[in-house]
């Protein structure tokens, strides 16, 4: 299996910013039957576990758990783990682009010329 090439600035740009604007915040709702849905929204959770269709659907980015019907769930039950990390990606790829991005201008000034060229 051959290793990819590694993504450019610009694609790691477009990736950041085709996506809905941040923060994200992940939010413990209730489906129509009061069972637990685990979402991922731009607005933070309320601790009110409001039941649909008393929130906005609009807000909502992803989800990792619906119960009723039971159309998004997870194997392992990690839907707070993987809404977790779902929101904190939204503010962190940004970071990590800038790092990969600062890594690669510092790695093009330390590397000689003639070690570029064999790369």
């Amino acid at each position: 299996m051959s290793t990819p090439e590694p993504l450019s600035d610009e694609e790691l740009d477009a990736l950041a910013t085709a996506a809905s604007p941040g923060p994200w915040f992940v939010r413990t709702l209730d489906d129509t039957d009061a069972m637990n849905l685990v979402a991922v929204s731009t607005v933070p959770d309320t601790g009110l576990a409001e039941r649909w269709p008393s929130f906005d659907h609009r807000e909502i980015v992803a989800a990792t758990l619906i119960q009723q019907p039971r159309y998004v769930d997870s194997a392992d039950e990690r839907w707070d783990e993987n809404a977790h990390f779902i929101a904190a990606a939204r503010d962190n790829i940004p970071r990590l682009i800038a790092d990969i991005r600062r890594l690669r201008q510092q790695l093009e000034t330390t590397t000689p010329k003639n070690d570029q060229q064999t790369h």
